[in-house]
Protein backbone atom coordinates (compact mmCIF):
# COMPACT_ATOMS: atom_id res chain seq x y z
CA UNK A 1 0.00 0.00 0.00
CA UNK A 2 1.46 3.40 -1.18
CA UNK A 3 1.62 5.75 1.37
CA UNK A 4 0.42 9.73 0.92
CA UNK A 5 2.50 12.56 1.74
CA UNK A 6 2.78 12.86 5.44
CA UNK A 7 2.08 16.12 6.92
CA UNK A 8 4.80 17.75 8.76
CA UNK A 9 3.20 19.97 11.09
CA UNK A 10 4.17 18.63 14.52
CA UNK A 11 1.65 17.29 16.71
CA UNK A 12 0.32 18.98 20.12
CA UNK A 13 3.17 17.80 22.81
CA UNK A 14 1.48 15.05 24.53
CA UNK A 15 1.66 15.83 28.30
CA UNK A 16 4.40 13.75 30.22
CA UNK A 17 4.00 12.12 33.52
CA UNK A 18 5.68 14.09 36.72
CA UNK A 19 8.15 12.67 38.47
CA UNK A 20 5.84 12.26 41.48
CA UNK A 21 7.50 11.87 45.27
CA UNK A 22 9.46 8.16 45.96
CA UNK A 23 7.58 5.68 47.64
CA UNK A 24 9.23 4.23 50.34
CA UNK A 25 9.86 1.10 48.94
CA UNK A 26 11.95 3.90 46.49
CA UNK A 27 9.58 3.96 42.97
CA UNK A 28 8.18 6.79 41.59
CA UNK A 29 4.85 7.14 41.98
CA UNK A 30 4.80 8.36 38.09
CA UNK A 31 6.41 5.51 37.05
CA UNK A 32 3.27 2.90 36.11
CA UNK A 33 1.70 5.51 33.77
CA UNK A 34 5.27 5.72 32.18
CA UNK A 35 5.42 1.86 31.78
CA UNK A 36 2.24 2.03 30.62
CA UNK A 37 3.10 4.39 27.74
CA UNK A 38 6.23 2.29 27.39
CA UNK A 39 3.94 -1.00 26.93
CA UNK A 40 1.42 1.08 24.37
CA UNK A 41 3.94 1.93 21.96
CA UNK A 42 5.15 -1.20 21.75
CA UNK A 43 1.90 -2.75 21.32
CA UNK A 44 1.35 -0.40 18.35
CA UNK A 45 4.80 -1.06 16.59
CA UNK A 46 4.27 -4.76 17.20
CA UNK A 47 1.12 -4.52 14.96
CA UNK A 48 3.02 -1.55 12.78
CA UNK A 49 5.42 -4.62 11.91
CA UNK A 50 2.95 -6.95 11.31
CA UNK A 51 1.05 -4.73 8.45
CA UNK A 52 -1.26 -2.48 10.14
CA UNK A 53 -1.36 1.12 8.34
CA UNK A 54 -3.16 2.74 11.19
CA UNK A 55 -0.85 1.48 13.56
CA UNK A 56 1.99 2.69 11.29
CA UNK A 57 0.17 6.26 11.25
CA UNK A 58 0.16 5.87 15.19
CA UNK A 59 4.13 5.64 15.49
CA UNK A 60 4.21 8.85 12.67
CA UNK A 61 2.24 10.82 14.93
CA UNK A 62 3.90 9.60 17.81
CA UNK A 63 7.90 10.75 16.69
CA UNK A 64 7.20 12.70 13.36
CA UNK A 65 7.82 16.02 15.57
CA UNK A 66 11.33 14.87 16.44
CA UNK A 67 12.00 13.79 13.23
CA UNK A 68 11.52 16.65 11.32
CA UNK A 69 13.32 18.94 14.04
CA UNK A 70 16.23 16.46 14.06
CA UNK A 71 16.51 16.64 10.05
CA UNK A 72 16.04 20.94 10.07
CA UNK A 73 18.84 20.99 12.69
CA UNK A 74 21.12 18.80 10.24
CA UNK A 75 19.93 20.61 6.97
CA UNK A 76 19.30 24.45 8.30
CA UNK A 77 16.63 24.62 5.70
CA UNK A 78 12.30 24.20 6.01
CA UNK A 79 11.57 22.65 3.08
CA UNK A 80 14.60 20.05 2.96
CA UNK A 81 13.55 19.37 6.43
CA UNK A 82 9.90 18.50 5.30
CA UNK A 83 11.21 16.18 2.42
CA UNK A 84 13.78 14.28 4.34
CA UNK A 85 11.15 13.64 7.17
CA UNK A 86 9.19 12.19 4.50
CA UNK A 87 11.74 9.85 3.36
CA UNK A 88 12.33 8.57 6.58
CA UNK A 89 9.53 7.65 7.49
CA UNK A 90 8.97 5.48 3.81
CA UNK A 91 12.11 4.41 4.56
CA UNK A 92 11.17 3.42 7.93
CA UNK A 93 7.93 1.40 6.57
CA UNK A 94 9.96 -0.31 4.28
CA UNK A 95 12.53 -1.44 6.96
CA UNK A 96 10.11 -1.70 10.21
CA UNK A 97 10.26 -5.30 10.25
CA UNK A 98 14.09 -5.40 10.44
CA UNK A 99 13.90 -3.69 13.95
CA UNK A 100 14.57 -6.31 16.19
CA UNK A 101 14.45 -4.24 19.58
CA UNK A 102 18.03 -4.44 20.28
CA UNK A 103 17.82 -0.51 21.14
CA UNK A 104 14.85 1.35 22.34
CA UNK A 105 12.82 2.28 18.94
CA UNK A 106 13.07 5.60 19.07
CA UNK A 107 17.23 5.38 19.18
CA UNK A 108 16.85 3.17 15.78
CA UNK A 109 14.40 5.32 14.38
CA UNK A 110 17.31 8.27 15.11
CA UNK A 111 19.80 6.92 13.60
CA UNK A 112 17.58 5.82 10.38
CA UNK A 113 16.65 9.40 10.19
CA UNK A 114 20.67 10.49 10.13
CA UNK A 115 21.10 7.83 7.84
CA UNK A 116 18.70 9.53 5.02
CA UNK A 117 20.37 12.72 5.93
CA UNK A 118 23.63 11.81 4.93
CA UNK A 119 22.96 10.31 2.21
CA UNK A 120 20.88 13.34 1.16
CA UNK A 121 23.97 15.61 1.70
CA UNK A 122 25.98 12.57 -0.17
CA UNK A 123 24.21 13.38 -3.30
CA UNK A 124 24.57 17.13 -2.54
CA UNK A 125 28.43 16.45 -2.87
CA UNK A 126 28.95 18.22 0.71
CA UNK A 127 32.37 18.04 1.61
CA UNK A 128 34.39 18.22 4.69
CA UNK A 129 37.07 20.70 5.19
CA UNK A 130 40.53 19.82 4.98
CA UNK A 131 43.04 19.42 8.19
CA UNK A 132 45.40 22.31 6.83
CA UNK A 133 42.09 24.75 7.48
CA UNK A 134 42.01 23.44 11.07
CA UNK A 135 45.52 23.73 11.69
CA UNK A 136 45.95 27.41 10.90
CA UNK A 137 47.09 29.72 14.01
CA UNK A 138 44.49 30.89 15.68
CA UNK A 139 43.26 34.88 15.26
CA UNK A 140 44.89 36.59 18.12
CA UNK A 141 42.24 36.84 20.65
CA UNK A 142 39.87 33.77 19.92
CA UNK A 143 39.93 31.23 22.22
CA UNK A 144 42.68 28.80 22.33
CA UNK A 145 41.68 25.06 20.72
CA UNK A 146 40.45 22.07 22.63
CA UNK A 147 39.58 20.04 20.05
CA UNK A 148 36.60 17.41 21.23
CA UNK A 149 36.28 18.50 24.51
CA UNK A 150 33.36 20.63 26.10
CA UNK A 151 32.97 24.10 25.23
CA UNK A 152 31.93 26.19 28.20
CA UNK A 153 31.52 29.28 26.59
CA UNK A 154 28.26 27.41 24.62
CA UNK A 155 27.14 25.82 27.57
CA UNK A 156 26.11 28.73 29.46
CA UNK A 157 22.44 30.40 29.50
CA UNK A 158 21.99 31.43 25.83
CA UNK A 159 18.59 32.05 24.21
CA UNK A 160 17.26 29.09 22.33
CA UNK A 161 15.84 30.53 19.54
CA UNK A 162 19.33 32.46 19.36
CA UNK A 163 21.00 29.95 19.10
CA UNK A 164 19.14 27.83 16.84
CA UNK A 165 19.47 30.70 14.48
CA UNK A 166 23.23 30.65 14.34
CA UNK A 167 23.68 26.96 14.19
CA UNK A 168 21.40 27.24 11.01
CA UNK A 169 24.01 30.00 9.88
CA UNK A 170 26.89 27.56 10.08
CA UNK A 171 28.78 26.37 7.42
CA UNK A 172 27.01 23.02 6.48
CA UNK A 173 30.01 20.89 6.95
CA UNK A 174 30.41 22.76 10.57
CA UNK A 175 26.86 22.45 11.35
CA UNK A 176 26.77 19.09 10.18
CA UNK A 177 29.38 17.76 12.88
CA UNK A 178 28.31 19.96 15.49
CA UNK A 179 24.99 18.90 15.45
CA UNK A 180 26.00 15.07 15.31
CA UNK A 181 28.83 15.68 18.90
CA UNK A 182 27.25 18.75 20.44
CA UNK A 183 23.27 17.76 20.40
CA UNK A 184 22.78 14.52 19.26
CA UNK A 185 25.94 13.16 21.59
CA UNK A 186 28.07 10.90 19.12
CA UNK A 187 31.41 10.46 19.27
CA UNK A 188 34.46 11.58 17.42
CA UNK A 189 34.94 7.96 16.43
CA UNK A 190 31.02 7.44 15.23
CA UNK A 191 30.76 10.87 13.17
CA UNK A 192 33.85 9.70 10.96
CA UNK A 193 32.84 6.63 9.89
CA UNK A 194 29.16 8.37 9.83
CA UNK A 195 30.90 11.34 7.51
CA UNK A 196 34.00 8.41 6.06
CA UNK A 197 36.42 11.50 7.11
CA UNK A 198 39.05 11.13 10.20
CA UNK A 199 38.49 11.18 13.94
CA UNK A 200 41.10 14.45 13.46
CA UNK A 201 38.68 15.77 11.28
CA UNK A 202 35.84 15.60 12.49
CA UNK A 203 37.29 17.27 15.64
CA UNK A 204 38.81 20.62 13.87
CA UNK A 205 35.26 20.98 11.90
CA UNK A 206 33.72 21.01 15.71
CA UNK A 207 36.38 23.31 16.83
CA UNK A 208 35.54 25.52 13.48
CA UNK A 209 31.86 25.08 14.51
CA UNK A 210 32.25 26.43 17.85
CA UNK A 211 34.65 28.86 16.80
CA UNK A 212 32.04 30.53 14.31
CA UNK A 213 28.80 30.01 17.08
CA UNK A 214 30.61 31.79 19.98
CA UNK A 215 31.21 34.78 16.77
CA UNK A 216 28.06 34.60 16.29
CA UNK A 217 26.71 35.17 19.43
CA UNK A 218 28.45 38.42 20.52
CA UNK A 219 26.88 39.93 17.46
CA UNK A 220 23.03 38.54 17.38
CA UNK A 221 23.02 40.40 21.43
CA UNK A 222 23.89 43.69 19.46
CA UNK A 223 21.77 43.08 16.22
CA UNK A 224 18.80 42.59 18.55
CA UNK A 225 18.99 45.60 20.50
CA UNK A 226 18.66 47.85 17.01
Amino acid sequence: MTYSRFSTNPPEPTPRPSAGRQSPAGQGVASAPAALLRSAEAEILAQAQAGDHIAFAKLYSLHKRRIYSLCLRMVSNVAEAEDLTQEAFLQLHRKIATFRGDSAFSTWLHRLTINVVLMHLRKKDLTVISMDEAMEPAPEGSPGRSFGSRDLTLSGSIDRLVLERAVGDLPAGYRLVFVLHDIEGYEHHEIASMLDCSIGNSKSQLHKARLKLRDALRVFPRQEER
